[in-house]
């Protein structure tokens, strides 16, 4: 079913679905002879690259993720038994013989550390397998380890693929169902993981590490022209409802 679960993301990429297009109205031009229905299909691919490119669509596609957590996180925070920080990609690099964080998993840890260094906790559990020769939960603790964080205080998830194993995962670790799980992923993703581990542990609170919405830029050009940046967004948030769909479906059928 995992296996299904990243054919049907990679389906919803909007490379993937504009790649399509041009493919289908270049046969239909070749082999079918018409013309105008070609040229309406390349128009639809025109069209679908611009608005998947431009700031506006990524950039309210972001805000509809993670607008529950665009709010100020207050000092005076509950106290947090253990923090959990799910990963987000570590790559081999093969001639320094080592394995690095992402940056999108280096900052969900370096803000698990930012709160751990104000209010303390008795774990950091750092979450993630990934596919790289070392696991993306051992990096980060080495990394945390490095940035002072004693090594007692870290517990290391390195078997799960995804968020829904993540949770299952941590699950075992904790008999202690009431203890309070710092949550500790990117806001986008953070709707969907805590509706994960809310199915088990009953006071989660949430840690948005970072955000992908942003306030609209003054420049008209750069508000509407197309740019990799936006279009990488876009891809990212439509992944993310991809997911958000299949966790829906897969709560449903178990």
């Amino acid at each position: 079913m995992e296996y299904v679960y990243m054919i049907f993301k990679g389906f919803v990429d909007p490379v993937f679905i504009i790649i399509l297009l041009l493919l289908i109205a270049f046969f239909i031009c070749l082999i079918g002879g018409k013309k105008k229905s070609g040229v309406l299909v390349l128009f639809l691919s025109i069209v679908l690259l611009y608005g998947a490119s431009i700031f506006p669509v990524a950039n309210y596609l972001c805000y509809y993720l993670e607008k529950d957590y665009i709010k100020s996180q207050s000092d005076a925070a509950q106290n947090i038994d253990v923090l959990v920080v799910l990963g987000s990609g570590a790559q081999d690099i093969n001639s320094l013989n080592n394995t690095f964080p992402s940056e999108v998993t280096s900052v969900r840890l370096l803000s698990a550390i930012d709160f751990y260094n104000k209010k303390g906790a008795k774990y950091i559990v750092c979450s993630g397998k990934g596919s790289g020769k070392i696991t993306e939960a051992e990096v980060m603790s080495q990394l945390a380890q490095k940035l002072g964080v004693p090594k007692e205080k870290i517990r290391i998830e390195a078997t799960s693929m995804n968020t829904w194993a993540s949770a299952v995962e941590i699950n075992k670790m904790f008999a202690n169902k009431n203890i309070s799980i710092g949550l500790v992923t990117s806001a986008f993703h953070l709707k969907r993981a805590e509706k994960e581990f809310k199915k088990y542990f009953n006071n989660v609170v949430p840690f948005p590490a970072n955000y992908y919405y942003a306030s609209s830029p003054e420049n008209i050009f750069v508000k509407y022209a197309p740019q990799t940046s936006s279009l990488s967004k876009t891809s990212l948030a439509l992944k993310e409802l991809a997911g958000q769909i299949w966790y829906s479906v897969k709560s449903v059928t178990q």
